[in-house]
């Protein structure tokens, strides 16, 4: 009888031939994935980001953000920041917020399918919200209020504030007197200091729009700011508070309380939602230089 050592088995292998396997068809390709909801708990809170909408904007950055410096310097800030400098990406959040006894919705996109679709993906159907705060009337915040002239959120209530609704109702505009004005006797109107619903009280943050309002969610020791277009990109507005944004109706107003803003959640250590900050949205704010740095919140709300 002939034994194999284990050794000997080996190099009678490494003799045999090679023998390649059968040929198969390559895996195809996927197409890119985007992320659409996130959620988690911030106390008894649960909290949920809503990707609406995000698009490529292939006009030149700079005449959106930082009109109010050279060129040289904007480009600069972008390359060190790892930024193209010849077209920007725009993200749409809205947020569900569900306090165990009502559904709010912050803000609605920018048009009724998107964000229909929205609260559709995170587990909800429109009906089910019962209250929604619109934090400031651009567009891209109240164009999903109304489907057909109907509301999208049949059952809905509204929040929004005062100071906000008088400056757009002064003025002629299609979008306020299509989707805002047809809900106003449905609507609770507040000032800075006061709460929308128990646990969510408005943050004036003025110059973006003449009422634009962000709002602070609390719960037991925890807390966050939805700070709507307070900031609306993660470096160009952060980095430089003072750099002017082409949608801030009061460009100084507007910088004035980005850095006031942004100065509490730094020394707060509080997270923030930015609706126009890269999905999901959630992050942290540190001081650096003379303005400030956007940290993506990693796993801090997961635990």
């Amino acid at each position: 009888m002939i034994r194999l050592t284990r050794r000997a088995a080996l190099g009678s292998a490494a003799a045999l031939p090679f023998l390649p396997l059968a040929a198969q068809a390559a895996a195809p390709k996927q197409e890119a994935v985007q992320q659409t909801v996130r959620r988690f708990a911030l106390g008894d809170l649960e909290v949920t980001t809503l990707l609406a909408n995000t698009l490529t904007n292939p006009a030149d950055p700079q005449t959106i953000f930082g009109m109010n410096v050279d060129k040289e310097t904007f480009e600069q800030v972008s390359r060190d920041a790892f930024l193209p400098t010849d077209v920007s990406q725009f993200f749409f959040t809205p947020t569900l917020v569900n306090t165990g006894e009502s559904l709010v919705l912050f803000d609605t996109g920018q048009n009724p399918e998107s964000i229909t679709a929205a609260v559709t993906a995170a587990g909800y159907t429109p009906d089910q919200v019962d209250t929604v705060v619109i934090t400031h009337m651009h567009g891209d915040h109240i164009g999903g209020l109304m489907t057909d002239g109907n509301p999208t959120f049949a059952n809905a209530a509204y929040v929004t504030g005062q100071a906000e609704f008088d400056a757009w109702a002064s003025q002629a505009n299609e979008g306020f007197e299509a989707n805002v004005r047809p809900l106003a006797e449905k609507m609770t109107f507040i000032g800075d200091g006061q709460d929308a619903a128990p646990g969510i009280t408005a943050v004036a943050a003025f110059g973006h729009t003449p009422g634009h309002m962000t709002y602070r969610l609390s719960s037991g020791d925890k807390s966050l700011l939805i700070a709507a277009d307070l900031a609306n990109h993660y470096v160009w507005s952060l980095a430089h508070p003072d750099w002017e944004v082409r949608f801030d109706m009061d460009k100084e107003a507007a910088a004035a309380s980005r850095r006031a803003v942004l100065s509490m959640l730094a020394a707060e250590r509080m997270p923030m939602i930015g609706y126009h900050m890269p999905f999901p949205a959630v992050g942290f704010v540190e001081t650096r230089d003379d303005g400030f740095h956007w940290v993506p919140e990693s796993y801090q709300l997961m635990l």
